[in-house]
């Protein structure tokens, strides 16, 4: 009877050890799991089943056991019953992981939307695609490539896919589950689209690449010499800190903070501008906290990216979604079906220019897809780059929006090529270089 009790009162102890180092983890695995769970019921349609058999199972965050309040609109989740957090659905804002700052009497204003409906063949607008031949299109090889990105679906875990050449929709396949409504989280492939603002910016002559990032604590110190280019580029010297795998500066601003553009902001140099390059998902809550400050008002910056840009080239299914201070989680929390997030592939394909219309100075195009100084060539201004044949069997001119397990938008000017591919795994589970050649190589 001693030695059992011995062995229980240590096992105990072991326990509380193991709770003790990993509680503070706990409020991100919890946070994590709501709200996934909130914005995939609420903003994406999914089942709750769904997500919890295939979004939420992943590493650590397994561990979460969800709520879902389908009347109020709202998911929690704890681990074993500790550290509950809660996300709420705000209507044209998607879900808000909420803590002790939050206020649900506080009213919210929420973007317009101007969904106008028309008879143009998508892409470029709401009716039908075209049925579309071209001579100079291997069917037979485009469609095995097809196959191949669904291949193995327990590793590759592709879900949705879509090819458009010349703005003509070539291929189309989905799992079961999703269809070509379904939105799609987008991730980091959000900062694409927040960058695409400053270029819509810059095309109205409301700001200028060159100049200093508009912030009043800088001013005093070295940082004031941080312009909005070194922000774009990833290389303001600032110190970040974007893992993952523990408490991390990123983790810390998904998960805590009621405000994410000041996460950035309040870091110190450590190093000058240009004299290395960090990727950082707080470099583009800070652009987006500068892009709220062109505006007069709350409800301008909000309406500013569907007026000028999401809804004015159709994206009806993209939703941003906002921190409880109102600020679009530029960097990460962004929404849009397959259909939409290739639309967005198109206008860059086309150099800003949609139905007759300039959206941005064709020369945007340049400016993102010029490699960034110690990047390696893999980085330009907000999208990445195969300027240095990362992807050894595609054309060098390709760039790409790129989000968290898989999800991209390539872009192939060279083959007049768009091509979305959306999952839950990424290299090298997907083969991108394989995939992406077979697709090209079906061009003649």
């Amino acid at each position: 009877m001693k030695l059992l009790k011995r062995i229980l009162i240590l096992l105990v102890l072991i326990i509380g050890i193991v709770v003790y180092l990993n509680y503070p983890k706990l409020a991100i695995i919890s946070g994590y799991a709501s709200k996934n769970m909130a914005s995939g019921v609420f903003v994406a349609n999914r089942t709750s089943a769904s997500l919890t058999e295939n979004d939420n199972n992943i590493p650590l965050i397994k561990l979460a056991e969800t709520e879902l309040n389908n009347d109020s609109k709202w998911a929690s989740a704890s681990v074993y019953g500790l550290m509950s957090r809660k996300a709420i659905y705000r209507e044209g804002l998607g879900t808000v992981l909420v803590n002790d700052d939050f206020d649900e009497n506080k009213p919210v204003p929420a973007p317009m939307r101007n969904q106008s409906m028309d008879t143009i063949p998508y892409p470029y607008g709401q009716a039908a695609p075209q049925d579309s031949i071209f001579e100079n299109i291997d069917m037979e090889r485009l469609n095995k490539a097809v196959v191949m990105a669904f291949d193995h679906p327990e590793t590759q875990k592709t879900r949705t896919l879509l090819i458009l050449y010349k703005g003509h929709l070539m291929a189309e396949r989905y799992v079961d589950g999703f269809t070509q409504d379904t939105p799609i989280l987008g991730w980091s492939m959000t900062k694409s689209v927040l960058a695409t603002c400053y270029g819509i910016l810059e095309h109205q002559g409301k700001l200028e690449m060159s100049w200093p990032a508009p912030i009043t604590e800088w001013e005093k110190d070295e940082r004031k010499n941080i312009t909005l280019n070194h922000l774009l580029r990833m290389q303001s010297g600032l110190e970040w800190d974007e893992d993952y795998s523990k408490i991390s500066d990123a983790t810390q601003m998904f998960f805590l903070e009621t405000d994410m553009t000041k996460a950035q902001r309040e870091k110190n140099l450590i190093a000058q501008p240009t004299e290395i390059w960090n990727y950082s998902s707080g470099t583009t809550n800070l652009l987006s906290g500068i892009l709220r400050q062109q505006f007069r008002s709350h409800q301008e910056y909000l309406d500013f990216p569907y007026a000028t840009l999401i809804d004015k080239i159709g994206m009806y299914s993209m939703i941003l979604e906002a921190d409880i201070a109102g600020n679009y989680v530029g960097s990460s929390y962004s929404w849009a079906s397959t259909r939409d997030w290739a639309r967005f592939g198109q206008l860059y394909l086309d150099k800003g220019r949609w139905n007759g219309e300039q959206i941005f100075n064709p020369e945007w195009v340049n400016y993102i897809t010029e490699p960034t100084l110690h990047s390696n060539g893999t980085y330009g201004a907000h999208f990445w780059l195969n300027a240095n044949g990362k992807y050894p069997d595609v054309p060098r001119d390709l760039f790409s929006c790129n989000g968290y397990q898989g999800q991209y938008v390539f872009v192939i000017p060279s083959k007049d090529l768009v091509v979305v591919r959306t999952g839950l795994a990424e290299e090298p589970n997907f083969d991108i270089n394989g995939f992406l050649s077979e697709v090209v190589k079906s061009v003649q």
